[in-house]
């Protein structure tokens, strides 16, 4: 395809940017809110599933189990199946079905699970010397927690956030097709069906663009805080 083909393909002239611009902040500040929400609830999960495994009271085996089961559900489920079956919560939690607000939900339930398996595998990753000379010093639990289990895990915490994030920017991508907002809304309403390719072009290359930033922080980060 030479030049002219290209051009007549992709029309950016009818790109319009302040759309653009606006779509892109719109995901960035999902990405951002969604990712801070996941980060809390997902270390929670993680806590409980690491606390909670391999105990011999069958009261902590069936809240391993529950906790278990509710992680791997929402795991498995296909995000864009996951928005429409929680579109009715989505409704009662913010009064709305689309707009940028409306995805968060949808958002911190897709991805938390995720996380909070990658935190708790980053928890049984600790060298269990650490924690029993912890225990031996008469720490308890919380003081094991923070002062030896995230600070020992934290660089393997920091992975799975950054692994999360970008999931996160393609679930938001997803978002988009149903209204949810962002570079994924513009994309499929204004660059798909409005068979405007340059449209769908841009907004794909700033979304790259957005995980690789987000890539280089949390790669940038680990470096910084891991002391092996």
């Amino acid at each position: 395809m030479n030049n002219q083909g290209i051009q007549s393909y992709f029309q950016f002239k009818n790109v319009n940017w302040p759309d653009m611009w606006s779509a892109t902040w719109e995901t960035i500040w999902m990405t951002v809110v969604s990712i801070a929400i996941v980060a809390i609830l997902g270390l929670l999960l993680g806590l409980l599933l690491f606390e909670t495994s391999g105990s011999d009271k069958l009261s902590v085996k069936i809240l391993n189990v529950i906790v278990g089961v509710f992680v791997n559900i929402f795991r498995s489920i296909p995000f864009i199946i996951l928005i429409v079956l929680l579109l009715p919560l989505t409704q009662v939690l913010v009064g709305s079905i689309t707009g940028a607000k409306a995805g968060i939900p949808a958002l911190v339930i897709g991805a938390s699970p995720m996380y909070a398996r990658l935190v708790e595998i980053a928890f049984h990753e600790v060298d269990k010397g650490v924690i029993e000379a912890a225990v031996a010093m008469g720490a308890n639990k919380w003081q094991i927690l923070y002062k030896v289990l995230i600070p020992e895990s934290l660089p393997a915490l920091v992975s799975g956030i950054t692994v999360s994030t970008i999931a996160l920017i393609g679930y938001i991508a997803m978002a988009g097709a149903i209204g949810a907002g962002g570079l994924g809304q513009l994309a499929y309403t204004d660059g798909f069906q409005s068979y405007n390719n340059a449209i769908t072009l841009v907004a794909t290359v700033i979304i790259v663009l957005i995980v690789f930033v987000f890539q280089w922080l949390g790669d940038s980060t680990v470096k910084k805080i891991d002391k092996r």
